[in-house]
């Protein structure tokens, strides 16, 4: 059973890159939307070279009910099974979570619930880490629910603060994470749903 999956971005789709370059046919999930809030994201260039069909839901000036009406029916058109959030910056809409519980992960760049909730994104999270003085960060997958970064942890790996580390500098070393642990989580996701039992915390 190959679960169908959306991914939502709003970026360059770093992340849904390395979706897209670990997805293997017949295997349990395969990329057949993209979603995005800018019409410029540089991720839809990403999905047209994969020939994934793309689609621009625009938010702002927007009611939360009437993006999620039209994302729902972009994902019952693709009979989609999984939403997967790759750097997509705006607040799921609460009928697209009500309609696919247990089904959403993002991938936040600090180890939540540290360093979450609104207007902790991209470089935003690195310079707060390396403000507090922390010894460690590093990648988070969870479930979305109805607010910024407080859904069930799936999955965490670490990634140590190296003396003299700027922002960028740790942004960069937790990406390489991101990429690597983002596309072993939606593994342990779909492979769990396909096989009908709960996924629970990955290893």
């Amino acid at each position: 059973m190959t679960l169908r999956a959306a991914v939502f971005a709003s970026g360059g789709g770093t992340n849904f890159q390395a979706l897209l370059d670990h997805q293997a046919p017949g295997g349990s999930w395969e990329i057949v939307l993209l979603i995005t809030d800018r019409p410029e994201a540089g991720a839809i260039g990403r999905a047209d070279e994969a020939n994934v069909s793309t689609a621009v839901v625009p938010t702002k000036g927007r009611a939360l009910d009437e993006v999620g009406g039209e994302m729902l029916g972009l994902l019952e058109a693709h009979a989609v099974d999984v939403i997967l959030l790759a750097g997509y910056l705006k607040l799921v809409p609460p009928s697209v979570v009500a309609a696919f519980p247990g089904r959403i992960l993002n991938i936040h760049p600090a180890l939540l619930p540290a360093f979450g909730g609104k207007g902790m994104y991209g470089i935003y999270v690195h310079r707060a880490v390396l403000e507090a003085g922390v010894p460690e960060s590093g990648a988070t997958v969870h479930f979305v629910d109805e607010e910024y970064d407080e859904g069930r942890i799936l999955a965490q790996r670490r990634v140590p603060v190296e003396t003299g580390d700027t922002p960028e500098a740790l942004a960069a070393r937790v990406l390489t994470v991101e990429h690597q642990l983002y596309p072993a989580a939606v593994d342990h996701l779909c492979d769990a749903l396909a096989a009908g039992r709960d996924p629970g915390p990955m290893k």
